[in-house]
């Protein structure tokens, strides 16, 4: 048997078992169990998306900016080079003696209190910390708490309205006893541009 035969003996094998798992799992899996997802969960696997008026207008699972004083902020995004990007999520990895990390915590406490001055209640740790995928859209109670004067006071509304509106949208703990109770920033403010 000459070398050149050898070779093909021993490369076939490898090669057909390449192709045939390429094709097993990296088509037909994948395309299974996308299938199964959109029979099962068909608003999941097509990303949770948020529709009004036909429009998809964000989804729940990833965090949006929110600028104006009159809605309700989210957490800091970490994702760069722009803020709440899907394809560039993660975290800071800094840690909590970081500089860099105190003095990002520090220029997001001044902001908010410049553009709240009359507001001093502590700044909950959410409002100024990113999330480790920097893409979370939801805020604790006390962080949605902490922005009711301002928002109370830009749309010219009682704080218990406000109060009652994310009461109404807050989230429980998951199976009653993981997690912490939180409300999604996008689905408040829907809700909140939708009172008379």
């Amino acid at each position: 048997m000459n070398t050149r035969s050898e070779i093909t003996v021993l490369l076939r094998p490898a090669l057909v078992l390449l192709l045939v798992m390429t094709v097993l799992t990296g088509i037909l899996y994948p395309l299974v169990v996308a299938g199964i997802a959109r029979a099962l969960f068909p608003g999941q696997a097509a990303g949770s998306l948020v529709m009004r008026g036909g429009q998809a207008i964000g989804s729940r699972l990833i965090g949006q900016a929110f600028t104006d004083p009159g809605h309700f902020w989210s957490r800091p995004s970490a994702s760069t080079p722009q803020p709440y990007n899907g394809t560039a999520s993660g975290g800071s990895n800094l840690g909590p003696l970081n500089p860099a990390l105190l003095d990002a915590v520090k220029g997001r406490i001044q902001a908010l209190r410049a553009l709240d001055p009359g507001n001093r209640a502590p700044v909950p740790v959410d409002l100024v910390t990113a999330s480790a995928s920097g893409l979370d859209p939801e805020i604790s109670l006390a962080a949605a708490e902490y922005q009711v004067p301002r928002v109370a006071r830009a749309r010219g509304l009682a704080p218990m309205r406000l109060r009652a509106l994310i009461a109404a949208h807050t989230a429980g703990r998951l199976l009653g006893v993981l997690g912490e109770p939180r409300v999604n920033v996008l689905e408040l403010n829907l809700a909140l541009d939708a009172l008379k």
